[in-house]
């Protein structure tokens, strides 16, 4: 079978052809890949952030746990 050749029935249900349905199938999933990509990038500088922010806090209660010890 010719892959250049399109059936007849293709081109009633597809008018721009077959082609331009996988380019809009391919852009749609560029877009999604890209939107995973950008959520995956935020999930890691928000657990980053997090991080940082329970080490200062420990840090804190390090500091006054030792204080408390201190005034014993």
């Amino acid at each position: 079978m010719n892959t250049t050749q399109q059936h007849p029935m293709t081109e009633h249900y597809y008018p721009n052809g077959a082609v331009m349905l996988l380019m809009h199938e391919d852009l749609a999933r560029a877009r999604m890949q890209e939107s995973q990509r950008s959520a995956a990038e935020w999930r890691l500088a928000r657990r980053l952030t997090s991080a940082r922010r329970w080490g200062r806090l420990a840090g804190w209660a390090g500091r006054r746990a030792a204080e408390a010890n201190r005034a014993l």
